[in-house]
């Protein structure tokens, strides 16, 4: 299938839309300078981004957690941790948003027995090169790189996790490339028709937000202010104790320079404006898994996003956020190796309409797990198995 044909069902917004999220980012810069004006006026002086000694934490250069590498593609350079057999299946670790390869650190030493495990530093975060122009960041080279990479590394195939904006782009390979994904998991977002549309107005990265990331300069001088302050709050889910302050100082330093911000931040001011075109269920397994707490993901969004898959599974955890692979790490990883190596259950055969889809996995979602649904021309047919069944 040649590329073009690969890419014809990423569709970008109407024009009506692209001209009113810029337009509107013409008022969040007036009000931001405003702001900032008055800022200035009541204090004698900001307060100053911690300086860092210019080395990393240890964490970073831990090397128990695997092989730290890099490979060139397409001139630019990414950084990846590499652990487990080279023999074994591939397994690949996207990051979310701000975040880099360490956000995997409990998944890594549990997964790297059965798997070849890859923590990948997208380009522009972490180790890998930040170019600054958008064209870089363009969904379709995001693709082709991460497919490309896969192919490098000497696999055909692999397993996909992503969490955040990292799942946002497996829901694009496996819209696009669905013959290089063995199972996919999706943690804390929704498919990319709902992604953007359905982000809580109460969570930071907010419609707003996103808005105002359209803007040069400004978005990366706000995300420096008050000494990272946007930084400590999207990784408020970190505690007091040694391990996660040394965490955070991981994070710090990784964002320490606007620099840092800038490749980041072009995720946003590229991806908000395609989505994908309806067509047949993907044949790939899925596991979507969203915390119950997660101020950044309405509920519904994830469970519309299941209608897409012909087989799927969804895991809400309990009292977990936005980051249920950190917060909740011993459950997310017995979700994980059970889904992914598992063989353990039998289908239990049940009809339903489709219509009442979401609110029949409303009323078990908590504890329940469903998988493998299978569309029909009047309703589902669906299988409610345990994580754990070879799909």
């Amino acid at each position: 299938m040649g590329v073009n044909a690969k890419f014809k069902d990423i569709v970008k917004i109407s024009t009506y839309d692209v001209v009113k999220m810029k337009a509107i980012a013409v008022v969040w810069a007036a009000w931001y300078l405003f702001r900032q004006l008055l800022k200035n006026l009541w204090t004698s002086s900001a307060k100053a981004t911690s300086a860092t000694d210019g080395n990393p934490p240890g964490c970073l250069t831990d090397a128990s957690f695997g092989q730290h590498s890099y490979i060139k593609i397409k001139g630019v350079k990414l950084h990846y941790v590499d652990a487990g057999p080279k023999s074994k299946p591939l397994l690949i670790l996207l990051h979310g948003f701000p975040d880099c390869w360490i956000s995997w650190r409990y998944q890594i030493p549990e997964l790297a027995g059965h798997f070849r495990v890859v923590a990948l530093d997208l380009k522009g975060f972490g180790d890998s090169d930040k170019p600054e122009s958008t064209y870089n960041y363009q969904i379709t080279n995001i693709i082709e790189e991460i497919c490309e990479f896969v192919s490098i590394l000497g696999y055909r195939r692999c397993t996909l996790i992503g969490h955040d904006i990292g799942a946002l782009i497996g829901w694009f390979i496996v819209h696009t490339n669905p013959d290089i994904v063995d199972k996919f998991v999706s943690i804390s977002a929704p498919h990319p028709d709902f992604y953007w549309d359905t982000i809580p107005s109460s969570y930071k990265i907010n419609s707003r937000w996103v808005e105002f990331c359209q803007l040069p300069f400004l978005p990366e001088k706000s995300a420096m202010d008050e000494d990272l302050k946007l930084l400590n709050l999207l990784h408020s889910h970190l505690g007091k104790s040694v391990e996660d302050q040394s965490i955070l100082a991981a994070y710090r330093y990784s964002f320490s320079r606007r620099e840092d911000w800038i490749g980041a931040l072009n995720y946003f001011r590229v991806l908000p404006f395609w989505r994908l075109r309806r067509k047949e269920v993907y044949q790939v397994a899925a596991l979507l898994i969203v915390g119950n707490k997660d101020n950044a993901v309405q509920m519904e969004s994830i469970i519309k996003s299941c209608d897409y898959f012909e087989k799927f599974a969804i895991k809400i955890v309990n009292d977990a956020g936005h980051y249920p692979h950190q917060e909740k790490a011993l459950e997310i990883n017995q979700i994980l190796k059970n889904y992914l190596i598992g063989n353990r259950a039998q289908p239990i055969e049940k009809k339903v309409q489709s219509n009442g889809l979401v609110n029949r996995m409303f009323g078990a979602v908590s504890s329940t797990v469903f998988d493998a649904v299978q569309k029909t021309t009047n309703g589902i047919t669906s299988r409610a198995l345990n994580i754990g069944q070879n799909t």
